[in-house]
């Protein structure tokens, strides 16, 4: 297979048909075999996209965070087991390890979300909340653990902002300061590093901008009526997200692990070894990653054939990037798309043909929900589906429409758009905006394999 002009083809389909919007770069020992660049950096379409454009990484900079502390723990100014209230008394969770933390098996709880408290100081201070200030707010939200420590996986991003905390505690200096000196110099990524944009600015143009499809065209996602307020908010954060990065960088990161410039052999197995809940099950990322054990910063999965390989994803609104290394194979694997994609399942169709190049594989066809839904459905009971679906923490409402059937989904009282359903079968229907499928069952609806009660 000529794995350069496959991924070629492939990009530029998804590109054409809406759903990347970026750059990629897939190396085999070392060697660059495929990269190239497709769309925008801008959302007036005004600045193409370079292969040396720099995006933010979201949730791949956890592995970074997770790096850091191995250092630490290798100049022994902490350990994994070490409980968090060494660090910080006042924090209110007895036995939540560093190890806990970044493993996602804290059992804090489940309402810690990062928008819930950075969007309302944005709002009524007019602020971009420190990463400091984290702390003080879990401590005055007085809500209870949700679990013990280790009896159950549960990825967060506010484990990693704590755990961001240590590091500049331990090391006596900036967390970004810290990266810089110990991971990104000495691994030779020179256009890589932990930046807050929406609060210093870009340093230059060849910074992508996040890009958020609304009322039918793309905007900035720092300027989304939807989004601005978790996007600016969280701009002050550290450890969960901010490394900002190109391809080649991470090419450069790759070489590094593998030649040992930062992390030994030995410290790197420690980060890959699955983490195992107090039960002694395996820690499984079902959400953010995909059904895979996860380590510290790092989704862990074993191929009969290619071995052991690591792997993480990011996302934020208008974002969403990946890194894949073959750690037996030598082999590695990153993909940075900086706009919403018009068709969620036609993305993941993008990134899984591109894995699967990767692998040796034909990619399955690329097709979008239009292309797959139903030419002519019956529509003879579209009706008897139509109304009110309950879960535990959100609703939908199935309304009947112009010959369509369309969804509203409410969140905690917060009503979304309505977005339409394309048939995939008799009661089996899909959305644009994520991959997985309504199913309608005799009094419910099925999404993400849990029932919902019809109520009307």
């Amino acid at each position: 297979m000529d794995k350069k002009t496959a991924m070629e083809n492939l990009a530029r389909e998804a590109h054409e048909k809406g759903v990347f919007n970026g750059t990629w770069l897939y190396a085999e020992n070392g060697q660059i075999i495929s990269k190239g660049a497709f769309g925008f950096r801008d959302a007036e379409d005004k600045l193409p996209m370079q292969e040396d454009s720099i995006f933010e990484m979201a949730s791949i900079t956890k592995q970074f965070t997770a790096a850091a502390v191995m250092l630490l723990v290798r100049e022994g100014k902490l350990r994994l087991d070490d409980e968090y209230t060494k660090f910080f008394p006042e924090y209110p969770y007895q036995g939540v390890t560093i190890r806990h933390l970044l493993t996602h098996t804290s059992g804090m709880p489940d309402d810690f979300e990062t928008a819930g408290w950075v969007a309302p100081i944005l709002e009524k201070e007019n602020r971009i909340p420190a990463c400091s200030e984290i702390l003080r707010f879990i401590c005055e939200s007085g809500e209870a653990a949700s679990c013990a420590p280790g009896e159950k996986y549960r990825y967060t991003d506010v484990g990693y902002c704590l755990i961001a905390n240590v590091v500049e505690k331990v090391s006596g200096i900036r967390f970004e300061d810290f990266l810089k000196k110990n991971l990104f110099e000495p691994a030779g990524m020179k256009d890589t590093a932990i930046l807050h944009t929406r609060r210093d600015g870009r340093p230059s143009d060849r910074f992508t901008c996040n890009m958020v499809l609304e009322n039918g065209r793309y905007v900035p996602s720092d300027i989304s009526e939807e989004d601005r307020g978790y996007v600016v908010g969280s701009d002050g954060l550290n450890g969960c997200d901010y490394a900002y990065t190109t391809v080649f960088d991470m090419l450069a990161w790759d070489r590094a692990l593998r030649e040992e410039t930062v992390l030994t052999k030995e410290e790197q197995a420690i980060m890959y070894a699955p983490a195992r809940l107090s039960n002694g099950e395996p820690a499984v990322d079902d959400e953010i990653i995909g059904k895979t054990n996860y380590g510290l910063g790092w989704g862990i999965q074993t191929d009969p054939k290619d071995g052991l390989i690591v792997c993480h994803s990011g996302g934020m609104p208008g974002l969403r990037t990946w890194f894949e290394r073959f750690v037996d194979a030598g082999k590695m694997l990153v993909i940075l798309n900086c706009r919403d994609s018009m068709d969620a399942r036609a993305y993941r169709g993008f990134r899984e043909g591109m894995e699967a190049i990767v692998r040796g594989k034909e990619p399955e066809p690329l097709k979008t929900v239009e292309e797959m839904a139903l030419q002519n459905p019956d529509r003879s009971n579209w009706s008897s589906l139509c109304g009110s679906y309950e879960w535990e923490d959100y609703k939908i409402d199935i309304q009947l429409k112009d010959n369509g059937l369309f969804a509203i989904f409410s969140l905690k009282d917060k009503e979304e758009p309505e977005v339409k359903l394309f048939p995939l079968g008799e009661k089996t229907f899909a959305l644009k905006t994520d991959t997985s499928d309504l199913v309608f069952v005799d009094g419910g609806l099925t999404l993400y394999g849990i029932e919902g009660k019809k109520t009307e």
